[in-house]
């Protein structure tokens, strides 16, 4: 590498840039057309970005060009690089070195590049610090402004959460080892962050500081030192770090994980809520494309938001549902509020680039396309208000006014929020021009008329133009040069043309300028005056229309509170009409709400599964649990019979219910639960080196360690990953003490057809199974759950709808007729009982369990 004493200015200046940057940021230093990366910067950018890696004086280095360089960063970005751009501030003149600065410094979670960014989902920044056995955890998403904190009380909670929130990239402090040895497995993008900025003295003043408060308290944040500390953390990584402009983070929400129903990792994926078990899957294939009609990116993600965080708060839901319910019951009112959302689009993100300073002219006028919708939508909301009002008033008797201090509905809470701007949609019309260009400083963003000084210098621009065009016919006349031409380009600016065959007419005041293939150009001192009247009019108006344009941004972002706020309750209000055009299109119900304990439905369908169905139609089933009667469903029944789908469908009735969505059933009674445990299906962790088995066993412990009685518990096939005696051993003892001592609603589908002998010895658990048609050695599958065990597994018969080989199968029975028959004694008497027989006789023989029955009726 060169010394200090043999660098170039240029690269002195660059060593000096990079030395100021945080040493994990790529630096990609603008010369002329090219961004520039060296030493090892250059190396790294070649490998990932596939470029020629070239050497100047020993120095490593390669190149990207200027207008294409978002494309190289977004694969940057996406390697999980920070990327800091170093823009020339000033035109290059001989002689001198250019003045050159960094203006922004991106990271996979902190960037606004639409090629990476999915319209339905957030770009968290996540930040972590753990306090006193607890951890703070904040996350910023720039591109919306959501800025939100809590606080986690143990690892398996932390985990759960990020899980949820799928940051894009995880900030800790430095030194916390620890945290980060737990976090690295799961997360790609975890970066270590200097320690004090999250100490809560230091991250209080932080916090204070941007938000311009006395005091925390007004953000919920009194008593949570440590989400305080994590907040902190975060905005000095944006301001400072980063050196981001977060201006638009306008308020900080803390929340907690208990006022929602807690949705962990594996029940996420089991259920497929979020993203598919497959990746090939369609989008129906998950929770969020089957029910995601929204027509707002912003609705989207909120319901993204809402579908892995649902509520747990009855008064909550029944709020949402009573707007589902006004929609449902006014459909053209639904409709014409749908129609209205369509020009409103992201909102959200148009404010977040407009306050950062990525947004141009296009989003000031998708913002006033948006602002000219509100006056309509806050219309129909008015005539919905109404008919809710009417809805809920008694026939026969006057209405009477409520109660003064009966609080406002949801629907009308969140009218009230949506603010009618007609000045800053009147001054953004008569601003911009209809169709300006993404260039901000090359003119053409503002209307004639705007702004007399602009019109003054576009009024001498065009006069020169007109004095070009003049000239030019006047010297044809003079000269007799027909094809005399006067041209202009950005090296020579004006000039006039001559063909070859016209030279001997060129008159003896013009100046060669340059020889051409075709002929020759030449130049006057009158031209040449008027040129340097054009350009610098053009030069002045540019400068004028991009300030203009700042000061008609400003304007608007002197309202950026308020426009968040009718951002965030047309987001909402795009769901719950998303949930009223599901319950439309698909015969939803309302299910009734409370805090009993009860889980009832009639004629339950699998949300996803009755969209993508094309062959056969869906089969209905239903449940009834209640925790006091009825605990436990055991469900026995042969494979591809439907246990899983019906397991699945009764937790994602359930889940739905909780967001205040209708749901796919005749009829529905699900009262609150805390949380929904999931145990489905068989995979190997591979790379933390676990078994089917291992991973089996971890995921029940999990389960059974921390379910409530109030909780929701689906379990298929435990045990299934080891020995027959083993797993049913296992079933056995899970099976008892979820009933006696966890006391949760469950969903137990299992093959060991042995544990039907529990409905017996334990008082709440009851027998199901699906109802499978035997005919000619044949199966056919009904899809319904009826009352019941079963002692028939029909693995040989579903074997053969798998496509198993005739001469296989033909073996298979065979085999399995001499394991069923009796063995003789040669005189033909049994020697012993059938294997099976012999199993559940003992089975019933076993000693009661010692557990005491927590939950037995005294």
């Amino acid at each position: 590498m060169a010394s200090e004493t043999q660098l170039t200015p240029m690269m002195a200046q660059y060593r000096r840039i990079k030395s100021e940057l945080p040493k994990d940021a790529l630096l990609l230093f603008r010369l002329g057309d090219f961004y520039e990366m060296f030493f090892d910067d250059a190396k790294t950018g070649a490998e990932v970005c596939h470029l020629a890696l070239t050497r100047r004086q020993q120095v490593p280095m390669c190149g990207i060009p200027y207008h294409a360089a978002s494309g190289y960063i977004a694969k940057l970005l996406r390697a999980g690089h920070k990327v800091a751009i170093c823009d020339q501030m000033e035109d290059a003149r001989p002689g001198h070195l250019v003045k050159r600065e960094v203006t922004q410094i991106l990271s996979p979670g902190t960037h606004f590049d639409e090629r990476l960014l999915q319209a339905e989902r957030n770009n968290f920044l996540a930040s972590v610090y753990p306090l006193n056995g607890r951890f703070g955890v904040a996350v910023v998403d720039l591109t919306t402004a959501s800025f939100r904190a809590t606080e986690l009380t143990s690892e398996t909670e932390l985990t759960a959460e990020l899980d949820r929130l799928a940051p894009a990239e995880i900030i800790v402090p430095a030194e916390a080892a620890a945290l980060q040895t737990l976090l690295r497995p799961l997360h790609r993008f975890l970066n270590g962050y200097e320690d004090w900025v999250f100490a809560p003295e230091t991250a209080v003043h932080t916090v204070r500081e941007h938000f311009k408060v006395a005091t925390l308290d007004g953000f919920g944040l009194r008593g949570h030192p440590a989400a305080v500390g994590a907040a902190g953390g975060a905005l000095h990584y944006l301001t400072q770090h980063l050196r981001r402009d977060v201006s638009h983070l306008t308020t900080l929400s803390y929340y907690q994980t208990s006022e929602f129903l807690t949705l962990d990792a594996t029940t996420l994926r089991h259920l497929e809520v979020l993203e598919p078990l497959h990746r090939d899957a369609p989008k129906a294939a998950t929770l969020h494309g089957a029910c995601n009609r929204t027509r707002t990116p912003m609705g989207a993600r909120r319901l993204r938001d809402w579908l892995s965080q649902p509520l747990a708060n009855a008064t909550a839901i029944r709020r949402r549902q009573d707007v589902v319910a006004a929609w449902v019951q006014n459909p053209p009112l639904l409709e014409q509020f749908r129609e209205q959302l369509e020009d409103i689009r992201d909102l959200e993100r148009t404010l977040s680039r407009l306050s950062t300073g990525a947004g141009n002219a296009r989003d000031l006028l998708a913002l006033r396309l948006a602002l000219l919708r509100l006056p309509a939508l806050r219309e129909v909301l008015r005539q919905l208000i109404e008919a809710q009002s009417r809805a809920s008033e008694p026939t026969l008797l006057p209405p009477e006014p409520p109660p003064p201090d009966q609080p406002p509905s949801l629907l009308e809470e969140l009218t009230a929020q949506i603010t009618e701007l007609p000045a800053v949609a009147d001054l953004i019309g008569r601003a911009m021009v209809e169709d300006p260009p993404l260039a901000l400083k090359e003119g053409g963003l503002i209307r004639d008329g705007f702004n007399p000084q602009l019109d003054e210098l576009r009024n001498a621009m065009r006069g020169g133009k007109d004095w070009i065009a003049q000239l030019q016919q006047r010297e044809i006349e003079r000269t007799g040069i027909a094809s005399l031409k006067v041209r202009f380009n950005s090296v020579f600016g004006y000039y006039i043309e001559i063909t070859k065959a016209n030279l001997d007419k060129v008159p003896p005041e013009y100046q060669r300028k340059q020889t051409i293939a075709n002929g020759e150009r030449f130049i006057t001192p009158e031209l040449k005056q008027m040129e340097a009247k054009i350009l610098g009019a053009e030069e002045r108006a540019a400068r004028l229309e991009y300030e203009l344009f700042q000061e008609v941004r400003g304007e608007v972002l002197r309202h950026l509170p308020t426009l968040q706020q009718t951002a965030a309750a047309i987001a909402q209000l795009d769901v719950l009409a998303t949930f009223a055009e599901n319950a439309r299109l698909f015969q939803y119900c309302r299910p009734d709400v409370r805090d009993e304990g009860i889980l009832s439905i009639r004629d339950g369908r699998h949300p996803m599964l009755e969209q993508t169905l094309v062959e056969e139609r869906f089969v209905p089933n239903d449940v009834f649990l209640d925790g006091t009667t009825r605990q436990i469903a055991l469900i026995t029944g042969p494979n591809m019979a439907g246990k899983s789908t019906y397991l699945r469908q009764v937790a994602l009735l359930v889940l739905l219910a909780h967001t205040g969505s209708f749901i796919p059933a005749t009829e529905a009674r699900i009262d609150l639960v805390d949380r929904i445990f999931t145990r489905i299906g068989a995979s190997d962790d591979l790379a933390r080196g676990q078994s089917t088995f291992m991973v089996e066993m971890s995921e029940t412990a999990n389960i059974l360690n921390n379910a409530t009685r109030r909780s929701l518990i689906i379990l298929d096939e435990i045990g299934r990953g080891t020995s027959t005696f083993d797993g049913l051993s296992l079933a056995w003892s899970i099976v008892e003490h979820l009933h006696n001592v966890v006391g949760a609603k469950v969903l137990f589908a299992t093959h060991y057809h042995e544990l039907t002998e529990l409905a017996a010895r334990l008082p709440r658990l009851a027998n199901f199974n699906v109802a499978v048609r035997e005919w000619h050695d044949k199966i056919l599958f009904l899809r319904k759950i009826v009352e019941g065990g079963t002692d028939k597994s029909y693995g040989i018969q579903v074997a053969r709808l798998a496509g198993v080989p005739k001469a296989v199968i033909d073996r298979a029975k065979v085999i399995l007729r001499n394991l069923e028959e009796s063995e003789l004694t040669p005189e033909g008497n049994v020697r012993q009982p059938a294997r099976q027989r012999a199993e559940r006789e003992k089975l019933q023989a076993l000693e009661p369990n010692p557990q005491l029955d927590l939950f037995a009726s005294s």
